[in-house]
């Protein structure tokens, strides 16, 4: 008699290839699971390509470091600088909490904005699922990571990282509907970061006193004084002028020709959103303006408030006088990355199996799909490490021949010269000296002490680097790199000639 095996016993005794049960505990995992290891895994990278590249901070985390430092020796911050950067008040009190560290505070202060860099990305991320679904918030995440500006900005220690990390993480919070009280502190940290937050903190005073008691709208309008009170009263302190940032700011604006002319500003609000964002990505969040509005208004209206608020505050700082430049646009840049997310992936939100569904998913995916394809043929990996590079071989050089025994040996005989105000803060920090220890040449006022001491000029690549180019400004005498009579060589690199006269 034939023997007979029962089925059901011979699958009981063989369990699952380990690659299936692997396959479906990912497929188990929850959004929040895998959005912790995306993080983890972006914390990794962020921190190895710290370690990769020595970078150091830019000119105006330099100044913030610079004024910090000043303000914990309990002296008044030199805000009157050769043209120094606009004051920001919560990055001098990080400089003053870092000048403990001396010399090592401009590498920990990268550190600080690294950080900032990955909690906007998770910001975004947050901000996109929410108010779309968990793959617009990944999609929205790796648009803002893709964006090589935002990195580059962080890795040179710009304020604006941090500050649009706040400013993701409050819409966020604003967007689930709660913890009014974080979102009122993330919101005056930003104020204290950048004035464009000011117009934020406006306007979530209106939206919690829309339907508020009167005694409540006080108190929010009193809330979102906070910051712009807090930076009137650092300008009084210093300079005795509550209005000095803005009335500075505007000067400086028109003195580096940062500044533009009313039929200029709707060109330059574009060529500087497409190159925030690059072009398909704007077109593709203007897609998904359209889209929101059609099919979920309701869910994007937080988003849309930051892409109207970055806007009109962009338009108002240049019609007044003040810089017109990129980065003044982040937050609308920001706000159209997350619409761009809802082109993609806002299909989700439709019928299953619909057929406006499958065609709105195809279409992403096509975009998206031609996206990557621009991103990839205009991404030069070579260039990136280039200008990485180049501005850390540019101030570990520059320390270097500054400790020369010839340059030292002249240092006595008179300032530090510098072309223009470009170098002024790595000087300063190099050399821990004050404002009368470095002179730009192109400063009229001042020039003539440079006639002893040591001259310093840049060479090679960093002449039409914007980081130091020492003609940017046109307005500039053009015989700021040549040196004066009596000056002799004393120290030579790839990067820098440093001049030296007693």
């Amino acid at each position: 008699m034939p023997r007979v095996v029962e089925t059901g016993t011979i699958s009981s005794r063989h369990p699952a290839r380990p690659s299936a049960r692997w396959y479906g505990r990912l497929t188990r995992l929850s959004p929040e699971a895998l959005a912790r290891a995306g993080f983890a895994l972006l914390c990794v990278a962020v921190a190895t390509g710290y370690a990769i590249y020595p970078a150091y901070p830019g000119y105006d985390p330099l100044y913030a470091l610079i004024w910090g430092a000043e303000v914990a020796d309990l002296e008044l911050p030199s805000f009157d600088a050769y043209r120094a950067p606009t004051a920001h008040p919560l990055t001098i009190a990080l400089g003053a909490l870092l000048s403990p560290l001396g010399a090592g505070a401009d590498r920990a202060l990268l550190v600080i904005n690294l950080g900032a860099y990955v909690a906007l990305a998770a910001g975004v991320y947050r901000l996109a699922r929410v108010t779309i679904t968990p793959l617009a918030g990944w999609a929205a995440a790796l648009l803002v990571l893709s964006r090589l500006d935002f990195a580059f900005f962080a890795i040179r220690g710009y304020v604006d990282i941090p500050y649009l990390a706040l400013v993701a993480w409050s819409a966020a919070l604003i967007a689930q509907g709660r913890r009014a009280g974080v979102v009122w502190g993330l919101l005056i940290a930003s104020g204290l970061l950048r004035p464009e937050g000011w117009v934020l903190l406006g306007l979530y005073a209106v939206y919690r006193g829309w339907r508020a008691s009167w005694l409540e709208r006080l108190r929010f309008a009193a809330l979102a004084a906070t910051a712009p009170l807090a930076w009137m009263a650092m300008d009084l302190i210093v300079t005795g002028q509550p209005l000095y940032s803005l009335v500075y700011t505007r000067a400086s604006a028109g003195d580096l020709g940062h500044d533009v002319s009313l039929l200029e500003v709707p060109g330059t609000l574009l060529k500087f959103l497409a190159q925030l964002t690059k072009l398909p990505i704007l077109v593709a969040g203007l897609a998904g303006i359209a889209l929101s509005v059609a099919f979920a208004a309701r869910r994007m209206v937080v988003p849309a408030a930051m892409l109207l608020a970055g806007m009109a505050t962009y338009l108002a700082t240049t019609l007044v006088g003040l810089s017109a430049i990129s980065r003044y646009l982040a937050v609308s840049a920001l706000a159209l990355l997350v619409f761009a997310a809802f082109a993609f992936c806002g299909f989700q939100l439709l019928p299953h199996g619909s057929r406006s569904r499958r065609l709105w998913a195809a279409g992403g995916l096509a975009v998206g799909l031609v996206g990557a394809l621009y991103t990839v043929t205009h991404l030069s990996p070579g260039y990136v490490d280039d200008q990485l590079e180049l501005r850390s071989d540019a101030r570990e050089e520059l320390a270097a021949l500054l400790a020369v025994p010839a340059v030292e040996a002249a240092k006595p005989c008179g300032p530090i010269s510098v072309p223009n105000h470009k170098a002024i803060a790595d000087v300063r920090w190099i050399e821990g000296v004050g404002v009368d220890g470095v002179v730009a040449r192109s400063d009229r006022k001042r020039a003539s002490r440079a006639a002893r001491g040591v001259a310093v000029f840049p060479r090679g690549a960093l002449l039409t680097d914007p980081t130091y180019d020492p003609f940017q400004v046109v307005t500039d005498p053009r015989d700021i790199q040549t040196p004066a009579p009596g000056f002799a060589p004393a120290a030579r690199g790839e990067l820098w000639t440093v001049y030296a006269r007693c």
